[in-house]
């Protein structure tokens, strides 16, 4: 029988808000569903620690069941109830988190196996045990088993609750499935009892499992042993795999399982080596530690700056071991050499003396090791900003300064990814970039004078999220020292565009003065001397003739005249050293007035001028007076001069019709602001609220060489 499934089989349930209404509906149903299953482990956990403290409180010391499972197991089912609590925090955010689900059945595992634990203790006597003591007995032994289980599909299934892909999937399941036959094996495979352990006769440890030879019982034990060895390895393997695959966030949460492990690992280590024998205390430990740090990374990753937690960490372990080490070899030392003579005192005395040696000088080094290793040079801000301003100094200027701060400042760091961007003012961005971007970025803005000139992109997970105020302070002057870099490139680009314009220009001014003077001036005075010389031949022959000849060449000269006197107004406009700036501005204003609008000059404390200040503030009025008269329809202007404790400030102001935000800027309005910008100063245009434009030209003035501050106030 086959389905329809095509739409045109789609019935009014199954589309549209019935279909989504359902789907909701089974989305709810399953959140309840793993709420309850939560609260049940949740409470089965905690009765199971209930009961567990009350076996052990009421065993005596000596119990015949002591033998057989030795310890306390009311630990153990904390254990169970602590990481049962971890998981709910997980499942609570997302039921769906398939680690969540792993850490609440080994909470489960954990719980049920101390609970036996305890019962064994408490109900094995002397020449009977009390009922169910076969099925504990049974459950801690076996199904026991499968507490390796538990912590190999963590490492399998941490951080996002999912085997790895690819290849690495069908091994994760099949190192899985090694530990769930080992772990059946155990089930059904007979087991002897501990040496000098004696079971009472009611406890049979075997029930339920299949008769076999010893050896071969034996030989099946080793079988699964390796299995659950070899899944284990698997799982080690896989967390190595996935960190070296993993990026941002992933990265993250894996460094907290990095931590775990180092923790473990000393605590596994060290104690032996002090002599310290493990209790109980250090069996919770080691188990919820890497619980703890897996939980924290999958709740919040950024509870804890986890670099500076693993350098701590790695910091303590190296001095623990190196302290370690060197009082067994002073010891061995005094050892030889005194043979054996040391009392207690002397040993303890000893071993505390070289630990205060050691312990100052070496916890300062091994802190500015392990830290550049981890957390790079930010430890150093001085040498990180000194070694970058040595760098910037012996680097072209451009792209390869920035990428010189891109790379500094990965490396202070220790991220995978730096990127500068540095806008110049012509529209062009210029970037470097240092190692691979990652999915989730974050950007610093770069500021010079106020002014945003680019920005810095960092990876947005593991930088700014973990930053001190120190580092942060590290980051800002290095950013500094990048605008730095970038204003100076900029300015060294717009000083090679402005040499190239004023070369450009010289060169254009010089030909068209050439051209002038070739095309126009050098005809003109050649005729005239064709003329003279003609007249002069025609004096005594005929005066008539050449009094009308020296009068036509009188007409020629004089307009040979008004071209000299064209050339030399485009060079500077002769009213400037006639009237001054005022005068000449003010001669203008008269000319633009008849039949234009009324102009006002207003002037105050601009006399004795540069030339190039005069004859710029000269050309930006001419421009934006011409404007005014020729578009704006305006019926009154100002122009006001003013002296600023900088330089000098021109304003035209009128009433006309304004300029349109939409409008682009025309020729004239790209000369003004060419013209003020070679001298460093500025051109803006804006429409003020009760009408008209305002042009608004600010100019420097540098101060004269032979002008000092002490006598810049006497009068000359």
């Amino acid at each position: 029988m086959s389905i329809p499934c095509g739409p045109e089989s789609a019935g009014p349930a199954q589309t549209g808000p019935g279909r989504r209404s359902a789907v909701q509906n089974v989305r709810v149903s399953h959140t309840r569903t793993a709420r309850g299953v939560l609260v049940l482990a949740v409470c089965s956990s905690l009765v199971c620690l209930v009961l567990a403290a009350w076996f052990d409180l009421h065993t005596d010391a000596g119990a015949p069941g002591a033998g057989y499972a030795p310890g306390v197991g009311s630990t153990y089912v904390l254990i169970g109830v602590v990481q049962t609590a971890m998981a709910m925090l997980i499942l609570r955010r997302d039921p769906h988190q398939g680690f969540g689900w792993g850490l609440l059945g080994a909470g489960f595992f954990w719980a049920t196996d101390g609970l036996s634990q305890s019962y064994v203790e408490f109900g094995i006597r002397d020449d009977h045990a009390l009922p169910g003591v076969t099925l504990a007995v049974w459950s801690l032994m076996r199904l026991g088993s499968f507490l390796p289980l538990t912590v190999a599909l963590q490492l399998f299934l941490f951080p996002t609750g999912r085997f790895l892909p690819g290849r690495w999937r069908a091994a994760s399941w099949a190192g899985v499935a090694g530990m769930v036959i080992g772990s059946l094996v155990v089930l059904v495979v007979p087991m002897s009892a501990p040496d000098g352990v004696r079971l009472p006769p009611d406890v049979d440890p075997n029930a339920g499992t299949v008769l076999l030879p010893h050896a071969v019982a034996a030989a099946i034990q080793n079988a699964t042993g390796a299995l659950t060895v070899l899944g284990f390895v698997l799982s080690m393997i896989s967390v190595v795999v996935r960190y070296r695959r993993s990026r941002d966030l992933e990265r993250d949460r894996m460094r907290w399982l990095l931590w775990s492990v180092v923790v473990v690992a000393l605590l596994i280590v060290v104690p032996p080596l002090l002599e310290v024998s493990y209790g109980d205390a250090f069996i919770f430990i080691l188990a919820l530690v890497p619980s703890i740090g897996m939980t924290i990374a999958i709740v919040d990753p950024g509870l804890v700056s986890i670099e500076a937690l693993l350098s701590r960490t790695f910091v303590y372990a190296a001095l623990a071991v190196v302290i370690l080490l060197a009082d067994l070899l002073v010891l061995a030392a005094l050892t030889t050499v005194l043979d054996d003579s040391l009392s207690q005192r002397q040993v303890v005395l000893v071993v505390l003396l070289v630990s205060v040696l050691l312990y100052g000088p070496l916890r300062q080094r091994l802190i500015r090791g392990v830290q550049r290793v981890m957390l790079g040079a930010r430890t150093d801000p001085f040498d990180v900003v000194a070694g970058l301003a040595a760098t910037l100094e012996s680097t072209e200027e451009g792209p390869e300064q920035l990428a010189a701060v891109a790379v500094t400042v990965a490396d202070a760091f220790r991220v995978r990814y730096v990127a500068i961007e540095v806008d110049r003012g012509s529209g062009e961005r210029l970037i470097a970039t240092h190692g691979t971007a990652p999915e989730q970025t974050r950007t610093v803005p770069i500021v010079y004078r106020g002014a945003d000139v680019g920005r810095i992109v960092l990876p947005a997970r593991g930088v700014r999220s973990r930053l001190s105020r120190r580092d942060d302070q590290l980051l800002t002057n290095l950013v500094r020292q990048a605008a730095i870099a970038a204003r100076t490139s900029e300015l060294t680009a717009e000083l090679q565009a402005g040499r190239e314009r004023l070369v450009t220009a010289r060169e254009e001014e010089r030909r068209r003065i050439r051209r002038d003077l070739h095309d126009g001036l050098g005809p003109a005075l050649s005729g005239v001397v064709f003329r003279l010389e003609s007249a002069r031949l025609l004096v005594e022959r005929d005066p008539a003739t050449a009094i009308d000849q020296i009068a036509q060449t009188s007409g020629e000269v004089q307009a040979v005249v008004a071209d000299v006197r064209r050339l030399v107004h485009d060079l500077r406009p002769p009213a400037l050293d006639d009237l001054g700036l005022v005068g000449a501005i003010s001669q203008l204003a008269a000319g633009l007035a008849r039949g234009g609008p009324a102009i006002e000059v207003e002037s105050g404390g601009v006399d004795a001028l540069p030339a190039a200040v005069e004859v710029a503030v000269y050309r930006i009025v001419a421009e934006a007076l011409t404007n005014v008269v020729r578009h704006a329809s305006a019926t009154s202007v100002q122009v006001r001069l003013c002296r600023t404790p900088d330089g000098i400030r021109a304003e035209v102001a009128d009433d006309g019709t304004g300029i349109e935000a939409e409008t682009t800027a025309g020729v004239g309005l790209r000369s003004m602001r060419e013209r003020a910008a070679e001298l460093g100063g500025r051109v803006e245009v804006s429409c003020p609220e009760t009408g008209g434009t305002l042009v608004r030209a600010c100019l420097p003035i540098a101060p004269s060489p032979h002008v000092t501050p002490e006598n810049a106030e006497e009068p000359s």
